[in-house]
């Protein structure tokens, strides 16, 4: 599989709430595993054009995505300006 269980540990630490590799369920890092699973995807979606199931996949995880950052944006602002220049995202 693309993402390895040190990788999946490594965002969890990096940009969990908690800053711990158990914080698996917080806002922030959910966020940080789908934005790494959509640029996985986004490249592979550049060399195979014709794999529309690979493509819904992406919009799902968008889609879940944006919701995360709208229910920070909503809830605690710091901790959604902090996510957005972490992880380089532009809304």
């Amino acid at each position: 599989m693309y993402l390895e269980v040190a990788k999946k540990q490594e965002l969890f630490e990096n940009f969990g709430h908690s800053k711990s590799k158990t914080d698996t369920g917080s806002a922030e890092s959910q966020i940080a595993l789908f934005t790494h699973r959509i640029t996985h995807l986004t490249e592979h979606l550049k060399t195979n054009k014709k794999d529309f199931s690979s493509r819904l996949g992406l919009l799902k995880l968008v889609g879940k995505r944006r919701r995360l950052l709208d229910y920070l944006q909503k809830t605690e602002i710091a901790r959604y300006r902090s996510i957005i220049a972490a992880l380089g995202l532009r809304k």
